[in-house]
C-alpha cells in the first residue's frame, strides 16, 4: 500500500491542507524581503567629504554650500563632484576661474563624509562610512548573508531528516527573528556582518522545510498547484517589499519590519502538523495516526477513520533499516540515488546563477529603485501561472527543460542585439527573467518529488546549497565584462542550455506516486 491511497481516502487536498498552505504562506513572506533586503539598506547614497577641516573661520565661513563644494571638492573627469577626494585647502580662485583643476593639490576625506538624505534616512554605508575604501564592506554584507544561507540549507535539510519537519520548521522561525532582530540593534559592522550570517542561516530552513512538508502532506494530483502556490508566496513578498521599503528608509527599521512577519508565524506554528509520511518511514505510526486523523477530521472524511490503522501504517513502507539516521552520504551511496544528486545539483546551479545573473543585470528600464524592484518581481507571475499550466499539460522535466533553454535564448540574442537598442535589449532581458522565475519554480517541485522520503530534506539541504552557490557566482560572472563586454550573457547563456540539458537526464514525476526509500530510487527510478 502506498501512502498516496491513504491521502486518497481522506482527500488530499481538502481543509486540513489549505490550513498547512496558508500558515506557510505567511512563515515564508519574509524570506524574499531578506534575500533582496540588501538592495536597500545597502545603498550607497550621493555623498562628498565633510568640509568642516577647510574652515578657517573667516571667509569660508561666509560661502553658500554650492560655494564651499567649487573651492573645497576637485570635479572628476564627467563632471560630478568627486565622492573621495577634497583640495587640501581651500582653492577660492575657482570661484572666478574653474579651469587648470588638475594640478592642486588633493587629500582623502579628512573628516567623513557628508550623505544626500533625500531618499534614504540611513543606509549601512551612512551608519558606518562604508564608502570609498571601505566600499566593499558594503557589498560583502549580501555575500556573508548568502554564505549564511549555504550553510543554513546544509545543516536545516539534514536536521529535519533526523528530527522531523514540524520542529525544524520552529527553530527556524525562532532563530531567524532573534538574529534578524538583533541585527538591526548592531553597533559594529562586525557584529552587523554576523548576525546576517546567522539570520541567513536560519530563515533558510524556512523555505526548504516548509516546501519539502506541503508537497508531503497533498495528493499526486495538486502536488503542482501547491508548488506554484509556494512560489508566489516568494513573488507576493518581493511585490509588497519595494512598498515597504518605500515608507520605511531607516535601515534598522526596515530590518525590523520585514522580520516582525515571524511572530505571527511563531504562534501560528502550533496548528502546523508533522509529516505524516516522515513520521510512517521513521517507524512513528502512532504520531502518523494522530496526524492522518486529525487530517480526516478536518476534511470530513471521518469514514475512513478506521482504515488508520497502525498496522495498516506499517505496511506502507517496507525497509530493513527503518530506524536509522539518513545522512547526505546517503544521497551518494549507491548508483542512481548518485546520479539524481549529481544531475538535480547542477541544474540547481545553473538554475540559480542564470535567475540572480540577469536580476542583478537588467538595465535601461528607466525606473527608480522601488519600481525597478517591482517590475523585477512582477514579471514573475506570468510566467508562475504558465507554469501551473504546463507542468501536468506537458510534464516537469519537458517545462523545466524547455524554461532553460529559453532563458539561455533570450541571453543569446542580447548579445548579437547591437547595444544601442536599449528598448528591445530590455525587454528582452525581462522576457529571460521570467522563463528564469519559470525554471526556478519548476525545479523546486520536481526535486521534491524526485528524492526519497528518508532523504528529501538531505537532497532538498543539498540542492539549496548548490543554488546558494550559483547565487554567490551569479556578482562574479558579471564582472567579467572587463574582459569582454558580453562575456557575462555568454556565461549565463552557456549555464542555462548545461542545465537544461542535465534537466533532460532526470525522471519525469507527473502522476507518479513520491518515493519513500532509496530502494524505490534503484529499482523503479
Amino acid at each position: 500500500m502506498k501512502f498516496e491511497n491513504v491521502l486518497s481516502d481522506i482527500n488530499g487536498f481538502g481543509r486540513f491542507q489549505m490550513m498547512i498552505i496558508g500558515i506557510s504562506f505567511i512563515g515564508r513572506f519574509t524570506l524574499p524581503c531578506h534575500f533582496m533586503l540588501n538592495n536597500f539598506i545597502a545603498v550607497v547614497p550621493s555623498h562628498h567629504c565633510d568640509l568642516s577641516p577647510l574652515d578657517d573661520g573667516g571667509v569660508f565661513r561666509n560661502l553658500t554650500l554650492e560655494q564651499r563644494l567649487a573651492v573645497g571638492i576637485p570635479v572628476q573627469e564627467d563632471g560630478n563632484p568627486s565622492s573621495c577626494q577634497m583640495f587640501a585647502e581651500p582653492q577660492y580662485h575657482l570661484l572666478l576661474n574653474s579651469s587648470n583643476v588638475t594640478t592642486l593639490p588633493t587629500v582623502p576625506c579628512q573628516n567623513g563624509w557628508v550623505y544626500d538624505n533625500t531618499t534614504f534616512q540611513s543606509t549601512l554605508a551612512t551608519e558606518w562610512d562604508l564608502v570609498c575604501d571601505e566600499r566593499g564592506k558594503d557589498k560583502a554584507t549580501a555575500t556573508i548573508f548568502f554564505i549564511g544561507v549555504m550553510f543554513g540549507a546544509l545543516s536545516f535539510g539534514s536536521l529535519s531528516d533526523r528530527f522531523g519537519r514540524r520542529i525544524m520548521l520552529l527553530v527556524s522561525y525562532i532563530f531567524g527573528m532573534v538574529f534578524g532582530i538583533a541585527s538591526a540593534f548592531s553597533t559594529s559592522y562586525v557584529m552587523f556582518a554576523v548576525l546576517r550570517f546567522f539570520t541567513g542561516f536560519s530563515i533558510t530552513g524556512i523555505v526548504i522545510v516548509s516546501t519539502v512538508l506541503n508537497v508531503e502532506w497533498v495528493d499526486i494530483k495538486n502536488r503542482k498547484l501547491v508548488g506554484v502556490i509556494d512560489s508566489l508566496s516568494w513573488t507576493f513578498g518581493n511585490t509588497v517589499f519595494p512598498a515597504i521599503a518605500y515608507f520605511v528608509t531607516d535601515w534598522r527599521l526596515l530590518t525590523i519590519s520585514v522580520t516582525s512577519p515571524l511572530l505571527l508565524a511563531i504562534f501560528i506554528w502550533r496548528w502546523t502538523p508533522e509529516s505524516a509520511r516522515w513520521l510512517i518511514a521513521n517507524g512513528k505510526l502512532e504520531q502518523a495516526q494522530y496526524y492522518l486523523l486529525k487530517c480526516a477530521k478536518m476534511n470530513k472524511t471521518e469514514d475512513f477513520a478506521h482504515t488508520l490503522k497502525t498496522e495498516a501504517l506499517a505496511k506502507i513502507v517496507v525497509t530493513e533499516k527503518r530506524h536509522r539516521a539518513y545522512s547526505y552520504l546517503d544521497l551518494v551511496r549507491t548508483p542512481k540515488m548518485r546520479k539524481l544528486a549529481l544531475c538535480t545539483g547542477i541544474v540547481w546551479f545553473c538554475v540559480a546563477s542564470a535567475f540572480y545573473g540577469i536580476s542583478f543585470n537588467i538595465t535601461g528600464l528607466g525606473l527608480n529603485l522601488y519600481l525597478t524592484q517591482f517590475t523585477y518581481a512582477f514579471v514573475e507571475l506570468p510566467a508562475k501561472l504558465a507554469v501551473y499550466y504546463l507542468l501536468d499539460k506537458i510534464g516537469r522535466r519537458p517545462t523545466e527543460v524547455g524554461a532553460l533553454l529559453s532563458v539561455g535564448l533570450c541571453l543569446g540574442i542580447n548579445i548579437v542585439i547591437p547595444k544601442d537598442m536599449s528598448v528591445i535589449r530590455t525587454v528582452v532581458a525581462v522576457i529571460g527573467k521570467g522563463f528564469s522565475a519559470g525554471s526556478f519554480t519548476t525545479i523546486v517541485l520536481y526535486s521534491s518529488e524526485l528524492y526519497p522520503t528518508v532523504v528529501r530534506q538531505n537532497g532538498m539541504g543539498f540542492n539549496s546549497f548548490m543554488a546558494r552557490i550559483g547565487v554567490a557566482v551569479a556578482p562574479l560572472i558579471l564582472l567579467l565584462d572587463e574582459v569582454w563586454q558580453d562575456l557575462p550573457q555568454a556565461v549565463l547563456c552557456s549555464l542555462a542550455i548545461l542545465g537544461g540539458i542535465v534537466a533532460r537526464t532526470l525522471s519525469e514525476t507527473r502522476n507518479r506516486c513520491l518515493p519513500e526509500t532509496i530502494e524505490d530510487i534503484e529499482q523503479q527510478w
